[in-house]
C-alpha cells in the first residue's frame, strides 16, 4: 500500500510541476521517475516516452501508466495515472471560472507568452535528451536525419513515420546494427 501511496504522490509531484503538456514533463519525469526513485532507467522512460507518443491519449499519462503499471502492476497503472491527472483536475477546475474574467488583462496575457517560452525551453531539453539516448550511431543519424525531413516537408501522419522507424530498427538490428 505504501508503494501505490509514493506512486501516486510522486505522480501528482510530476503532475503539478508539468506545464506545457508532455514534452515538457520529461525532464521533471528524468528526475522523480529515474533519479530520485529509481524506478527504471533513462532508456526505459526514454522507451515509456516513445510507447506513450505512438498510443491513443496524452502522453504524460500513457508514460505514467507504463512506469506504474512495471512497478506495481495494473493497479500501480491506475494509481500512477490518477496521481497525474490529479493536480490538472484541481488547478483547471479552480481557474476555468477565473480564467474567462481575467484572460483580457494584459499582464495576464504576458504572463501566458512567458509560460509558453519556458515550456519551449523545456521541450527542447526533452529532445536534446531524447537526442543523446537515441541516435547513437550513423545510421540512427540518417534515421532521424530522413523521419525529420519527411516529418517536416510531408503532410503524412507521424504514425507512418513511427511505424517506417520501427520497420528501420528492425532490419538494422536484423543485419547486426544498433538501432
Amino acid at each position: 500500500m505504501k508503494e501505490l501511496f509514493d506512486l501516486f504522490f510522486t505522480f501528482a509531484k510530476v503532475g503539478v510541476m508539468t506545464f506545457g503538456g508532455g514534452y515538457a514533463m520529461l525532464p521533471i519525469l528524468q528526475r522523480e521517475v529515474v533519479d530520485n526513485k529509481k524506478w527504471a532507467t533513462e532508456e526505459e522512460l526514454v522507451d515509456y516516452f516513445a510507447i506513450g507518443q505512438c498510443t491513443p491519449g496524452v502522453i504524460a499519462v500513457n508514460t505514467a501508466t507504463f512506469v506504474g503499471n512495471s512497478k506495481k502492476g495494473v493497479l500501480g497503472g491506475i494509481v500512477a495515472t490518477l496521481g497525474v491527472v490529479f493536480p490538472s483536475l484541481i488547478i483547471i477546475s479552480l481557474l476555468a471560472g477565473v480564467i474567462e474574467a481575467f484572460s483580457h488583462l494584459e499582464i495576464v496575457q504576458h504572463a501566458f507568452g512567458g509560460v509558453r517560452i519556458c515550456v519551449c525551453v523545456l521541450i527542447i531539453n526533452a529532445v536534446v535528451k531524447l537526442f543523446k539516448k537515441s541516435v547513437l550511431d550513423v545510421k540512427t543519424l540518417i534515421i532521424f536525419i530522413l523521419i525529420t525531413l519527411g516529418s517536416t516537408f510531408t503532410p503524412l501522419s507521424p504514425i507512418i513515420f513511427i511505424l517506417l522507424s520501427a520497420i528501420c530498427g528492425i532490419a538494422l538490428t536484423i543485419k547486426g546494427g544498433k538501432a
